[in-house]
């Protein structure tokens, strides 16, 4: 089969070639993968001397879309139109930058009946991840139509959770670097966009002005520090982005005067009901979006590595979508 593999066991290269699929387990699913998706951990994992890639010989992708063509397993039939994402997937085994795919049923899920294959890995990790944040919120207490903020706006977290928020009954405000995206945004379900400047005021104090009563953070860093202290009283964030940076430099006059609280986001360890539960609320969105407007350019696997680096740099809005059945 064809897939898109990383070596680093001599000279480092990244390249289309044919490999063969590998079980790592009797209990594994076989997938024929018919698109995946480029994320910002693609990027990563894609680049020499890499800190998240562990392995140094891997095909790269920790989405996969497709049907699956073996199993053992009674709820992934084979014929089963499923998504593999998380737990390893493109960071310590193969992952979905290739035709086939083997994964452990843990990171395997059944796709809702308004939901493609070509659609989910239009939301991929990164609508996983954007809609688990907006449920996140709704757990908290965020009431439906609330103002709430999302940087990092044109991204593929970023940009999905505008959509999802607008879809559920939330008024979500995007900040961005880009202000020339602004129309995007907008149509995307934005009610007003912001420069990343305009997070929160007064900078010389410790609290700016209660501003938002919920945020969506895929920048971290600063970034983080910024909506934290903005914050109106009882709200909260659900944060799962270091674009900017890992380190958080913050106080805690938001937590013990406001009231308010740092809701963690990851969709790479998460459970089963937590996986089921979110795949079915993007299955109830579904049927009211046009996931085409969310995709930035699609690209077949041999010009997969220029679109890595054009997502690694920042030069896309949305999601870069890999069609496994173009040539």
């Amino acid at each position: 089969m064809r897939a898109l593999v990383i070596d680093e066991s001599a000279e480092f290269s990244v390249s289309v070639r044919e490999v063969t699929a590998r079980a790592l387990d009797p209990t594994d699913v076989l997938v024929r993968v018919e698109y995946s998706g480029v994320n910002f951990k693609d990027a990563l994992v894609a680049q020499a001397k890499s800190r998240v890639r562990r392995q140094p010989v891997l095909v790269g992708g920790v989405d996969a879309a497709g049907v699956v063509t073996e199993s053992t397993h009674a709820d992934l039939p084979v014929g089963a139109r499923v998504a593999v994402h998380g737990g390893v997937v493109g960071v310590a085994r193969d992952g979905g930058f290739a035709e086939f795919i083997y994964a452990s049923p843990t990171n395997v899920s059944p796709l809702p009946e308004s939901i493609s294959t070509r659609d989910a890995m239009v939301i991929g990790t990164a609508g996983f991840t954007a809609m688990q944040s907006v449920l996140a919120l709704e757990d908290h207490g965020i009431a439906v139509g609330a103002r709430v903020l999302v940087t990092g706006a044109t991204g593929g977290v970023g940009s999905q959770s505008l959509t999802y928020l607008a879809a559920r009954g939330y008024a979500p405000v995007a900040s961005t670097g880009s202000l020339d995206e602004a129309p995007w945004l907008r149509a995307r379900g934005a009610v007003d966009v912001i420069a990343r400047a305009e997070v929160a005021d007064k900078p010389d104090r410790v609290l700016a002005t209660e501003t938002w009563d919920g945020a969506i953070d895929c920048v971290g860093g600063d970034t983080l520090h910024q909506i934290l202290r903005s914050l109106r009283y009882g709200a909260a964030v659900a944060a799962s982005g270091l674009v900017a940076s890992a380190d958080l430099t913050t106080n805690v006059y938001p937590f013990i005067t406001r009231g308010v609280a740092l809701l963690g986001v990851d969709s790479v360890e998460v459970g089963a009901p937590t996986r089921a539960r979110v795949w079915r609320a993007l299955g109830e969105v579904a049927p009211s979006i046009n996931y085409e407007d969310l995709i930035d350019h699609t690209t077949p696997l041999e010009t997969l590595f220029e679109a890595i680096e054009s997502v690694r740099a920042g030069h896309h809005r949305g999601r870069v979508l890999v069609d496994l059945g173009a040539n």
